[in-house]
Order: C-alpha cells, then sequence, then structure tokens
C-alpha cells in the first residue's frame, strides 16, 4: 500500500556496487498502486507477486517470498519499502559473510535517525546521553528515567537481557565495525538462505508483526552467530500509511513485548519478571504523560491506553508459548 517509497527503494537498490541477482516484491496491497508501478517499471531482475488474502501479513508475506527464491541463492536480504540504501550496502553485507564465515545472519545500520558524535575513550556521560564504543548520542526520557530507577539494560545494544526491554540495534554507533548482535531488525537483514531449511518467520505475529524480528533472530541466535556490519548503511524515512492504530500498536508493544521475552527467557527469575512489569508500566506511564508534553495528544492517549489494556490483558488471557513456525510452501 505504498507505491512511492516503494519506488524510491527499488531505484536505490538497482543503484548498487553489487546489484542483487533477483529482486523479489510481495505485495499485500488490497489495492491496485503497486502493481500498476511494477508494470510500468523495468527493473532488472525482478519478480513480482500480489499475495492471496491468505498469505496476507509481515510474516506470512516474507515465507512467501522465501518459498519463491532461486534455488542457487546463498543470501536472502529483507529491506523495508520505507528504506533507502547507501550505494554499497549489499556489498558491505556480502563482505561480512567473507570476513566471518559461521555468520547465519548479517544486519545494517540505519544511519538517518540518530545522531551521534565521537568523543574521547575517557569520556563521561551526561545523565540524558548513551555512549558506546568511542561514540554519545542522547537518551530519551524512557531511558534517562530507567537509569536513575536501575532498570537500565545491562547487556550491550542488540542483545536481549533477562528481564527483555533491551537496547537496539539503533544503540551501535556508526563507527564501520562489525559487533556480534543477538537481534537484528527484520527490515534491514539478511540470512543464509540455509538458516529457512530449519526455521521460519513465525506467523503467530499477524499482520503487521510488531517484534516479528526480534523473535526470529533471538530463536536463531541460541545456535547460530548474528551480526551488525555498521559499514552497511542505509536510511529509514518513516511511512505512515499501511500502521496499526495507535491504540492497537500499543497494545501489541506489551502483548507481542512479553511473548518475544518469554520465548527468549522461559524460565525468567522473579527479579527478571519484576523489572519487566515495572518497565512495561514506566512505559505506559510516559506515554500518558506525553499526552500533555506533545502536540499529538490523541495518539499519545491512544497508545497509552492500548499498552494499558495490553499489560492487564496478560493477567487474564497470556499468550501461549508456541513457536507457529510453518513449512514453506514450496510450490
Amino acid at each position: 500500500m505504498r507505491p512511492v517509497p516503494l519506488k524510491r527503494l527499488l531505484e536505490s537498490v538497482m543503484a548498487q556496487t553489487r546489484l542483487p541477482d533477483e529482486v523479489l516484491v510481495v505485495d499485500g496491497s488490497t489495492n491496485a498502486e503497486t502493481t500498476i508501478l511494477i508494470e510500468q517499471s523495468a527493473y532488472k531482475n525482478l519478480r513480482y507477486f500480489k499475495v492471496p488474502d491468505t498469505e496476507r501479513g509481515l510474516t506470512r508475506q516474507r515465507n512467501y517470498g522465501i518459498a519463491r527464491v532461486s534455488i542457487d541463492t546463498e543470501i536472502v536480504c529483507f529491506l523495508d519499502d520505507d528504506t533507502l540504501l547507501f550505494p554499497d550496502y549489499f556489498e558491505q553485507l556480502l563482505s561480512t559473510y567473507q570476513k566471518h564465515p559461521k555468520a547465519a545472519a548479517v544486519g545494517g545500520l540505519i544511519v538517518n535517525e540518530v545522531s551521534w558524535i565521537k568523543v574521547p575513550d575517557n569520556y563521561k556521560p551526561k545523565k540524558n546521553e548513551y555512549v558506546y564504543d568511542g561514540y554519545k548520542r542522547k537518551d530519551g526520557s524512557r531511558f534517562v528515567l530507567r537509569k536513575m530507577l536501575g532498570l537500565d539494560s545491562d547487556v550491550p545494544p542488540a542483545h536481549f537481557p533477562e528481564f527483555g526491554h533491551g537496547r537496539s540495534v539503533g544503540f551501535l554507533p556508526p563507527s564501520g565495525k562489525i559487533y556480534p548482535v543477538q537481534q537484528i531488525m527484520g527490515g534491514v537483514s539478511s540470512f543464509r538462505k540455509e538458516v529457512f531449511e530449519r526455521m521460519q518467520f513465525s506467523t503467530y505475529f499477524e499482520g503487521y508483526g510488531l517484534y516479528e524480528d526480534a523473535d526470529f533472530s533471538l530463536r536463531l541466535s541460541k545456535t547460530q552467530k548474528l551480526y551488525v556490519n555498521t559499514a552497511a548503511r542505509l536510511e529509514h524515512h518513516h511511512e505512515p500509511d499501511g500502521r496499526p492504530n495507535q491504540y492497537h500498536y500499543g497494545k501489541m508493544v506489551v502483548r507481542n513485548g512479553w511473548y518475544v521475552w518469554r520465548v527468549a527467557h522461559p524460565h525468567p527469575s522473579l527479579k527478571a519478571k519484576l523489572k519487566w512489569h515495572a518497565i512495561t508500566i514506566l512505559l505506559t506511564k510516559i506515554r500518558f504523560v506525553n499526552i500533555l508534553t506533545t502536540p499529538k495528544r490523541k495518539a499519545a492517549f491512544s497508545e497509552a491506553l492500548g499498552r494499558t489494556v495490553g499489560w492487564w490483558s496478560l493477567f487474564f488471557k497470556s499468550r501461549k508459548l508456541k513457536d507457529a513456525n510453518p513449512k514453506l510452501n514450496n510450490s
């Protein structure tokens, strides 16, 4: 449902120093606008699929696309349609697999959403700053409060603490280095094709699929090595179309977040449980406060309400801890 961003993405793909052997567009649109875009274009190595209703949704469409990748493909990359690639994006990803032959997955780095500043080795960060590997960035209010309350993540970025609520890939600096990780973002990811012979994206995450990438990469990291190459750069231009309303988003943040946490840590300690719930409540309270501190008051209220309903629902209707991991349709 986003043909204009898709066109920009495809143009950045076609300008790569290492052009993919094939480009699959797996379209879940309910209108014909993306179909018309593809029919009127002549992108090299592109194959287009308009999925049926039964295959619509992020995780289902990823599995649908994987089943249609050429048999001789070695590396499968995923891109969100509202991203733009630097010219050497694919070249950098492929070089990571050469440097780390045991890598099962490699992610890239979004560089336009955060401003980083290089600092000396002995730099002492302020309360509203985060420092990692010689770079600093501003910390949002949620992390400032978490640090004050002793609820900050106790593991490196893109790793998952026992109590969940870690710092994402976005907290890795643009150093040009390759970092070992446990999580990569689905819309800027790549995997060895052989990974999908054993695992698939869980269809448990229906529709928008919030945190489906965390679920998949955390399951994979239990047995395989994952990396983020910060030299594989791209931009993310947040596109509002095709996203859920704020109430449903807030509810998914809590319920899907709980699910991912408990799949990664099926038997967390009492301390970890208390910290997960404490952080969840804190983040919900921050969104309620945003009703007074941001111009988007309705959105803040809707999300806060969704988070509240999602949290209470865990005590009455907890999500079953099972991996919906269907076999690929190889037709």
